[in-house]
């Protein structure tokens, strides 16, 4: 069955872009105070809708361009919202900026493996009881993004040239082009060489006879374009928005008692909502494997992507940048991969899994909140 969901341009897809961009405008022409509540207020929800929109039009050139040029437009354009969050609060320069990126890729890792996984798993298994995967692309994917955690996140906490949780500039250089190479790899396996690894496996109706899932069809050139257009626009407004909205959100957490570590964890939960909310749609469709690519996915270019850039950032703008984790989240971490080693080890899972991974993410809002 053609997908119509992608056969036209959704209303709303361009309207809130053009709400954000109009509404900055009023701003930096002095029509509306720009430290105003409502103005905030306003902002705020325009960039969350704003993110939607940007994740809409890339899915649909993704569905268009075909892999693998699909996914690394997809992950490109999740990347730019989250980078502009990340360096519009290290620019601005307030108290703990130099953390943000660490606390914003930690939270994007444990959000991924814990909450939406846990909660696909869980929806899943409540509606299918057990459901299949391919354990040769979820096993791939996860040493992937254990490698890429514990090279960004653990190791800086051990080195000696520099004191405390950071790299020198010749390290995270280093590591910074590894994490990208890294991630380039991947996505030549998953989208190229190895593109069977991450499908679902056909549907079989009896042992002689099985049935690949149908196609959708692919949007026209003429919606395409109009996309393309409109996704820069989107983009445009999330990276204006979040500028806007940067000393507001740090002094909102600091507000609400909450540590500085919590504006991570606001930003991994904003960037990851869109592809969140995908994963969970499909667990429900009995199809897993496409939530385990979304989820895993995500979490791998929020490493592989974001840490370069955000490393190349700190040197051009010469701003301290930390990467290493605490003990306590070294330990939750670990303890992520390890669980996700066991649930995804096996290629089949049941709500059991989910729910020992959603206790986990609580904890972890615990810790992230209450240190």
């Amino acid at each position: 069955m053609a997908d119509h969901h992608y056969a036209s341009i959704p209303m709303w897809s361009w309207v809130i872009p053009a709400l954000g961009i109009g509404l900055l405008a009023l701003k930096f022409l002095h029509i509306v105070p720009a430290d105003a509540t409502f103005v905030l207020i306003i902002a705020g929800l325009l960039l969350l809708a704003a993110v939607f929109a940007a994740v809409h039009h890339a899915e649909l050139l993704a569905l268009k361009l075909g892999e693998p040029f699909g996914s690394i437009l997809l992950a490109v354009a999740v990347t730019v919202i989250e980078v502009a969050l990340i360096v519009s609060i290290m620019i601005s320069g307030v108290e703990g900026s130099e953390m943000v990126a660490r606390d914003t890729v930690f939270a994007a890792v444990m959000i991924v493996l814990n909450g939406v996984v846990g909660l696909c798993l869980v929806l899943g298994g409540r509606r299918h009881f057990e459901q299949t995967f391919q354990l040769q692309g979820a096993s791939s994917a996860l040493a992937v993004l254990g490698t890429l955690a514990t090279l960004t996140l653990i190791l800086p906490n051990f080195t000696l040239t520099v004191s405390g949780p950071s790299y020198s500039r010749t390290q995270v250089m280093v590591i910074g082009a590894a994490s990208l190479g890294l991630w380039a790899a991947f996505v030549f396996v998953q989208t190229v060489k190895h593109r069977d690894y991450f499908l679902d496996a056909p549907v079989a109706v009896n042992p002689q006879v099985k049935v690949a899932m149908p196609e959708p069809e692919k949007p026209s050139d003429r919606v395409s374009v109009a996309s393309l257009a409109l996704l820069l626009v989107s983009l445009t407004a999330v990276v204006l928005l979040a500028k806007v909205l940067s000393s507001a959100l740090d002094q909102g957490v600091a507000a609400a008692g909450l540590p500085p570590a919590f504006v991570g964890v606001v930003i991994a939960a904003i960037v990851l909502l869109p592809e969140g909310m995908a994963a969970a749609k499909s667990a429900l469709k009995n199809q897993l494997q496409n939530s385990i690519n979304l989820a895993l996915g995500s979490a791998i270019a929020s490493i592989g992507l974001t840490v370069p850039t955000v490393a190349v950032v700190s040197l051009l703008i010469n701003h301290d940048l930390a990467l290493g984790i605490s003990s306590a989240n070294v330990t939750l971490l670990v303890l992520t991969l390890f669980v996700g080693t066991l649930t995804l080890g096996t290629g089949r899972t049941t709500v059991l899994q989910g729910e020992i991974h959603l206790v986990i993410f609580v904890v972890f809002l615990l810790v992230s909140a209450v240190p």
